[in-house]
């Protein structure tokens, strides 16, 4: 399962050595291991100005003419090898592994509602599974609840049960005794990572606590007030980059109607506590180039 690199003939001291390339037959077994899912997968090789992450290694979600496919792409040159760990057919994940040099990172790879996704696994997280992926996912504060609610088995995988709701990255716990100012409840309001991503509406939400951040579209995961000041003072054109004042890392609870665009409306009856999941505890998110 393990994609090599397999090296040409030196062509001498004095001349340039050709780049790595993917072993063929490796590649028809990852092909294999996404097919399994019902994925389809490309494997390409792009010259380092070109790519589009950090590392040598990008994951993506792309689409053609006939629909979405996952693709792995590596800089000319790179070697690096890739494993996939766990299929699961019937629901439509695998566990990818991916080793540059001695640095190893995991990937969990799926279709969740209507579209294919990329996750990163924690670093500290030692899973093995696609099961034990998804619990790796998990906020530590959605976990209690599922051991409070005694969730077990299958019920853990799903969108919805006594413990939590899902929507793609985000949970929502119930939050029976949270005292809300109702005069401080904001209307279809955006949940979003920061990231540039999509993001998730609320009918209803209120924020508490958190750091009051300005976010731009050179700027999408916020910076402080003192940033911002320094910015503005320092170019009269940096006023009008379309900035908003958010808060990062309140506390955030919903109810109502949810939506996004690649996810079924929920409805939330009552306040919800708001989770995002702990792929942003990765350091291997740096190689996905796909977005929500």
């Amino acid at each position: 399962m393990r994609v090599v690199t397999a090296d040409l003939p030196d062509p001498g001291p004095n001349l340039p050595r050709p780049h790595r390339v993917l072993a063929l037959m490796e590649r028809a077994t990852l092909d294999n291991k996404f097919a399994r899912i019902g994925a389809r997968l490309k494997i390409a090789d792009r010259p380092a100005r070109r790519f589009r992450t950090p590392s040598v290694i990008s994951l993506d979600v792309q689409t053609d003419r006939k629909g979405e496919f996952f693709e792995i792409a590596q800089q000319s040159g790179a070697a690096a090898a890739v494993e996939v760990l766990d299929v699961q057919p019937a629901d439509r994940h695998l566990l990818l592994l991916v080793r540059e040099g001695k640095e190893k990172s995991k990937y969990l790879c799926g279709h969740d509602e209507r579209h294919w996704f990329v996750a990163g696994i924690p670093d500290k997280a030692a899973v093995g599974t696609v099961r034990q992926a998804k619990e790796a996912l998990k906020p530590t504060e959605v976990q209690a609840d599922q051991a409070r609610n005694r969730i077990k088995g299958n019920a853990r995988n799903r969108r919805k049960n006594a413990a939590y709701v899902r929507q793609g990255e985000w949970f929502f716990i119930p939050a029976r005794e949270v005292a809300i100012a109702e005069e401080l409840v904001l209307r279809n309001e955006p949940l979003t990572r920061g990231n540039g991503g999509k993001p998730h509406w609320a009918e209803f939400c209120y924020r508490t606590g958190g750091e009051t951040v300005y976010v731009c579209s050179r700027h999408p995961s916020g910076i402080t007030e003192v940033e911002y000041r320094r910015i503005v003072n320092g170019n009269a054109r940096a006023k009008n980059r379309g900035w908003q004042t958010m808060r990062r890392n309140p506390g955030v609870y919903v109810r109502g109607r949810v939506r996004h665009p690649d996810h079924k409306t929920i409805v939330l009856h009552g306040w919800h506590r708001v989770l995002m999941n702990t792929e942003n505890q990765s350091k291997a998110m740096r190689n996905v180039a796909f977005l929500d």
